[in-house]
């Protein structure tokens, strides 16, 4: 077992008295080379009648930097196109209700100019989300996966600001190759079976803990279950999407007042 790190600091999210449901997701990793998930995506997100909609990180495959959706910077390559067009679609969603990000571990270079030409807000992980009566702990999960320790250092490195602004000034092109590089890292990794590592439960617990909170929520790990950690303390992990797969794994997490929370799949789209 690793050691436990420090507890972090937790924000809060109140949500308005009128929010009778949300819907939350993770792990699009809305990529050109998946038109079939993002056409999903699309689908879910732009015909939910929830109130709110919560994105948990790894939204998207890579994100290299805000600058990718300027088309002054001459990206007009079938990746810079799909991007602005996932921004459009964003857009057009966040016009209707409030649309929240959280990092993940494969965009947490989305910033402030990303968010602007979306219309996300931007929530840190970890944060307590106050609906329903409820205070529901809202994470990407990749800082809880203790075990994987050389994750955790890569992690450390690339949340420093510092690291992120001296990456930021390489040219775009340089940081889509680096990206790509990282990619095919991952996906030799996976061949070897080597998956992602599962959340510490010692951990959650301390931090469902210190946030006075019954319900962790995550992504990261694509190992959608539910986990009761005892004391009535519950982890709720969301699924990754791909509509590829057999069975195609696209889904909702639904938050309804007086409900319990539902797994809500979504058909892919024709």
């Amino acid at each position: 077992m690793q050691p436990q790190p420090a507890l972090p600091t937790f924000a809060e999210l109140v949500a308005p008295g009128d929010w009778r449901s949300i819907e939350l997701l993770s792990d699009v990793h809305l990529r050109p080379e998946e038109p079939a998930t993002f056409a999903a995506w699309q689908q879910a997100i732009t015909q939910s009648r929830a109130d709110a909609l919560f994105m948990l990180g790894d939204l998207f495959e890579v994100w290299v930097g805000d600058d990718a959706l300027d088309p002054a910077m001459g990206d007009d390559s079938p990746l810079g196109q799909f991007e602005r067009q996932c921004a459009e679609v964003i857009r057009s969603v966040s016009a209707q209700r409030p649309v929240y990000f959280m990092h993940g571990n494969r965009d947490f270079l989305f910033g402030p100019a990303g968010l602007a030409a979306t219309g996300m807000q931007l929530l840190q992980d970890p944060t307590v989300l106050v609906f329903g009566g409820r205070r529901w702990l809202l994470s990407h999960g990749d800082a809880l996966c203790l075990d994987d320790v050389a994750y955790q250092q890569f992690r450390l490195q690339v949340q420093n600001p510092a690291w992120q602004k001296a990456s930021l000034q390489h040219p775009l092109a340089m940081r889509r190759q680096m990206a790509r590089q990282i990619r095919q890292a991952s996906e030799q990794r996976k061949d070897q079976g080597l998956g992602y590592a599962d959340v510490d439960t010692g951990a959650a617990r301390a931090w469902l803990h210190a946030a006075q909170s019954g319900t962790l929520i995550h992504g990261h790990t694509h190992m959608p279950a539910d986990h009761d950690l005892g004391e009535g303390l519950q982890r709720i992990v969301m699924s990754d999407w791909e509509a590829t797969a057999r069975p195609p794994r696209l889904e909702l997490l639904r938050l309804a007042i007086d409900a319990p929370h539902r797994r809500i799949a979504v058909t892919p789209a024709a």
